[in-house]
């Protein structure tokens, strides 16, 4: 239990940077002209988000800890997460929101982890899920946070897809 207080601080914290930095990008791209498709599931993904987190702290605070092997899997899993996240972001530096937002004539980004991997950011946020999950001992709370948001997930990337593929130039590059 005594790691949890510290992971609800790393987790929630970096949470309100993300937030703030995705507020900011949000107003940039809107005052480009940026789009926002209306079918997006962003509504369900702001609460299940932290809600999905904070519902795995609680059950590792009923169960107690795990054998510290896992503690520490769980914790390195949810720091490589962030750092391909972070990657991601930094890598779309203004792009990043939490909206799909797209300012239309605008270029894909293929560079940083986009160059291997389509959507980097989701398989960190599925990364950090697996950690927390593994480092509080959630195994219920976590398997249905992973289920429950990789399924808006699935669907965001749907509505990104489309809103890229219909404001992106055909010749993509970055």
């Amino acid at each position: 239990m005594s790691i949890l207080f510290p992971l609800a601080s790393v987790v929630f914290g970096t949470m309100l940077v993300e937030a703030r930095r995705a507020s900011r990008n949000e107003r940039r791209q809107r005052g480009r002209g940026g789009i926002e498709p209306p079918d997006d599931v962003y509504r369900m993904m702001r609460w299940a988000y932290p809600l999905g987190f904070a519902a795995m702290l609680v059950e590792g605070a009923l169960r107690g800890s795990p054998p510290p092997a896992i503690v520490t899997a769980g914790l390195a899993l949810f720091a490589l997460a962030k750092l391909v996240k972070w990657w991601a972001i930094l890598s779309l530096g203004p792009f990043w929101t939490f909206r799909v937002i797209v300012v239309p004539g605008t270029s894909l980004i293929r560079s940083g982890p986009y160059r291997w991997l389509r959507h980097p950011n989701y398989v960190g946020v599925v990364g950090e899920f697996a950690g927390v999950a593994l480092a509080a001992g959630a195994w219920l709370s976590g398997v249905a946070a992973i289920t429950g948001f990789g399924w808006l997930l699935y669907r965001r990337i749907r509505v990104e897809e489309r809103a890229l593929a219909t404001a992106s130039p055909p010749t993509r590059t970055s």
